[in-house]
């Protein structure tokens, strides 16, 4: 299936193959054909959007309209990798979702405090999974205006 032209691009940081899996099939039944840059840890997410390390040969002007980000990851952590973007002032203004299966309320206020745009619990089954992908698709590139986005309609 072609892609639409000049859809942006999501980050999606998370090191679970199964559940990069269930995102993708979820991606997919609620018709989300924004191109996907996978990263299954949070250096390469780093990496990613510093155009460094293992991904030093990014174009330079790649940078995604949106980051859904898992919290729980060996080394560096989602909380540590939304601290550092939202730190750096060439990536701070990108919006991070958090999508996780914590439903803590500790980790829910830290990621606040530490500049999420959104916290999402991660739903327990596939056809949650797919509402939740729904809703993010219908608010992130139906309604809200993105930075640095064509955001026409």
């Amino acid at each position: 299936m072609k892609q639409p032209p000049n859809l942006p691009t999501i980050l999606l940081v998370e090191d679970s193959v199964d559940d990069y899996d269930a995102a993708m099939r979820s991606f997919k039944a609620a018709h989300l054909d924004n191109p996907i840059q996978w990263c299954q840890s949070g250096k390469q997410a780093l990496d990613y959007l510093k155009h460094e390390g293992s991904c030093a040969n990014t174009p330079p002007g790649a940078k995604p309209a949106l980051v859904l980000l898992d919290l729980n990851m060996p080394g560096i952590d989602g909380r540590n990798v939304l601290a550092i973007v939202k730190k750096d002032p060439a990536l701070k203004m990108i919006p991070i979702v958090i999508l996780t299966t914590s439903g803590d309320d500790r980790d829910v206020t830290q990621c606040y405090e530490l500049g999420a745009s959104t916290y999402i619990q991660k739903p327990v089954d596939f056809d949650g999974l797919v509402d939740a992908v729904g809703r993010i698709k219908d608010y992130w590139f139906g309604i809200a205006l993105l930075p640095g986005a064509r955001n026409g309609r």
